[in-house]
């Protein structure tokens, strides 16, 4: 079973980012637990895409951009293509500006120097992949821990 816990945490740090920790602030700010029926009603959607998007990977051994290029006209491609892509890029830079403000609440520095700093690491953690999967895997599985231990020490923390 331990091999397969690699892809379980990667899949789970989608819930445990910056971006999220940034956003869920924000909005808990805002509006206190007034939305709380949206990260509800969000999970649940996640978790169907994500069984959905497994059952059709096992049962045709493709993914689904390869099934939506089978499928669909060029220029419907195109169009999704340009769709993920600025997704893509707005999840980007939601994690960039949320583990950015992180450090620089954390240790003071800059925000353009802790911008900085989080594209290397992310640069870094990219140059990473050329050893193998697994290595990803266990970073990624470092960096969960550390929050999960952060949560259960949080109550402790005086302040």
């Amino acid at each position: 079973m331990l091999p397969f816990a690699g892809p379980a945490v990667i899949a789970s740090i989608a819930y445990k980012d910056p971006g999220n920790f940034a956003t869920n602030i924000q909005v808990g700010a805002g509006f206190g637990y007034e939305l709380l029926w949206v990260a509800l009603f969000a999970n649940l959607v996640a978790m169907l895409f994500q069984a959905l998007s497994a059952k059709i990977g096992i049962a045709t051994g493709r993914n689904l951009a390869e099934l939506c290029r089978e499928h669909f006209a060029p220029p419907v491609v195109y169009t999704m293509w340009l769709a993920s892509e600025i997704a893509a890029m707005a999840t980007e830079l939601a994690e960039l500006l949320g583990a950015s403000l992180g450090l620089t609440l954390l240790c003071g520095t800059p925000l353009l120097a802790s911008m900085l700093l989080v594209g290397i690491a992310t640069y870094a953690a990219l140059r990473l992949q050329r050893s193998g999967f697994r290595s990803v895997e266990i970073m990624i599985g470092c960096f969960v821990g550390v929050i999960t231990v952060s949560y259960l020490l949080e109550p402790f923390a005086g302040g």
